[in-house]
């Protein structure tokens, strides 16, 4: 599922004074980003990157069905940990709808509301906004036929192509070990000693001693 930006226009920062959030040193702790819509439209998400805000303190948004109505979606979301060091200063931020308190189908204007309390930071605001929708579904791929139905690649040559049947060998083996084994059985189990010819002693073949 593909993401689509939805077009609308970023208001620069205007600075908020709410009760006594003010820095030591006179500057704003709170600035407030307009984003407006030219058309009403439905959104998933927002991503930006973070400068130096400690809290998206709310996040507000304006119903096409009643525009004078402004509905708080998100309540003090922590960008950065610690107000006073370096973590989540600038990091990649996205919210989805999932984690939005309202419903997001027919949005004309929002109200961003950051917040830094911190006198340690020169200025503060978020960067690269970006609004987004659900896309089209893709459509669905149409494969020819010679891929959808791939044809059996070729059988390679049997290795025993040519050679004897096995079953017959083996009988025929069979048939030769019994053959041997009668020529065994019939032979005579009786020693022929080393000097005895027929019966009788060669006197060439007798060694003395």
């Amino acid at each position: 599922m593909s993401r689509v930006l939805v077009p609308c226009h970023v208001k620069g920062t205007v600075a908020l004074q709410v009760g006594d959030v003010w820095t030591s040193q006179g500057r704003p702790g709170v600035l407030v980003i307009d984003v407006t819509f030219p058309c009403v439209t439905p959104f998933e998400g927002i991503t930006f990157k973070n400068y130096y805000t400690a809290l998206l303190g709310r996040l507000r948004q304006e119903n096409s069905h009643t525009p004078a109505k402004w509905v708080t979606c998100l309540w003090d979301y922590c960008l950065m940990p610690d107000p006073h060091s370096e973590e989540g200063a600038q990091e990649y931020v996205s919210l989805f709808k999932q984690q939005i308190l309202c419903d997001m189908a027919r949005i004309s204007e929002l109200h961003l509301i950051l917040q830094q309390p911190s006198p340690l930071w020169l200025s503060f605001t978020v960067e690269e906004l970006q609004i987004y929708q659900q896309g089209p579904k893709s459509p669905s791929m149409i494969f020819p036929k010679w891929l959808s139905h791939p044809v059996p690649c070729e059988q390679p040559a049997l290795l025993h192509e040519g050679l004897p049947d096995p079953s017959r060998v083996s009988s025929e083996v069979q048939q030769m070990w019994a053959l041997t084994e009668m020529i065994w059985a019939s032979h005579t189990s009786a020693r022929i000693g080393h000097f005895d010819v027929d019966g009788c002693y060669d006197l060439n073949l007798l060694s003395y001693t």
